[in-house]
């Protein structure tokens, strides 16, 4: 079954709904993880999202590095100046060991960066003994979704592989399974807190709630973070896990 169609990926067709959900439980999920005490936290997500303006809002210093090939909003630069510092690099080689608390890895960051073996061994790198990762990736879910719409059914067979799938802007996403994820963190020396999709609610069920009644939201997102499915990736576009450092 195919989980989301490939033109609703980004958000802006038709599932307008999903996407609010989606957007209010990766916000709580974010603030149920973040330390519990100020912190330095580096965001690898590349500026594409609001996760460090959320980090610094509750009272965290943000590193967050930007993607060179995205332009960063001058306002939102200069609205988070005093706990944001904007550092536009290909690598972590400027930052020195055990330097930051948590690093956040969202946006599907390391599904886009397909060295992302070497990635993640400098976030382990970086992190204090007892720092925690927060990594979002694709699925194969979502991967073998896109491989179906493009007929590639050749493919489909290949999930004990790396499976990297070409999107049509011309992209490439590496779709993980949940032992794969748990194999990257370990690799990085990581201890694997937990693991489970993003969401578990369908698009469907999600937009009829919010269709009866869009006060609904909070409730749906308790019901979302309450379940426990982990380790699954039978559903759900993305997987997140949470990581630490011993």
């Amino acid at each position: 079954m195919l989980p989301i169609p490939a033109e609703e990926l980004n958000g802006s067709g038709t599932l307008g709904p999903y996407w609010t959900f989606y957007r209010a439980v990766a916000a709580e999920q974010l603030n149920r993880w973040l330390p519990a005490e100020p912190s330095v936290i580096l965001d690898l997500s590349g500026g594409r999202g609001r996760w460090s303006g959320q980090a610094a809002k509750a009272g965290h210093r943000v590193i967050e590095v930007l993607d060179f090939r995205r332009t960063v909003d001058g306002q939102s630069r200069l609205r988070d100046a005093d706990r944001v510092r904007h550092v536009r690099a290909d690598d972590l080689a400027f930052l020195p060991d055990a330097s930051v608390d948590a690093v956040l890895a969202e946006e599907r960051v390391m599904s886009i960066e397909l060295m992302a073996e070497s990635a993640m061994s400098d976030v382990a790198r970086v992190l204090r003994p007892g720092g925690r990762a927060l990594v979002c990736v694709d699925s194969l879910v979502l991967g073998m979704a896109i491989l179906a719409e493009q007929e590639q059914w050749q493919h489909l067979r290949q999930t004990g592989e790396v499976m990297l799938v070409p999107w049509p802007d011309g992209s490439i996403t590496r779709c993980f399974s949940s032992g794969q994820l748990r194999e990257l963190l370990m690799g990085a020396g990581l201890e694997v807190e937990w693991m489970r999709p993003r969401t578990v609610l369908s698009p469907s069920t999600v937009d009829h709630v919010l269709g009866s009644d869009t006060r609904s939201l909070t409730w749906l997102v308790r019901t979302e973070l309450e379940a426990h499915p982990d380790d699954d990736d039978t559903v759900g576009i993305h997987l997140v896990a949470s990581a630490r450092k011993c």
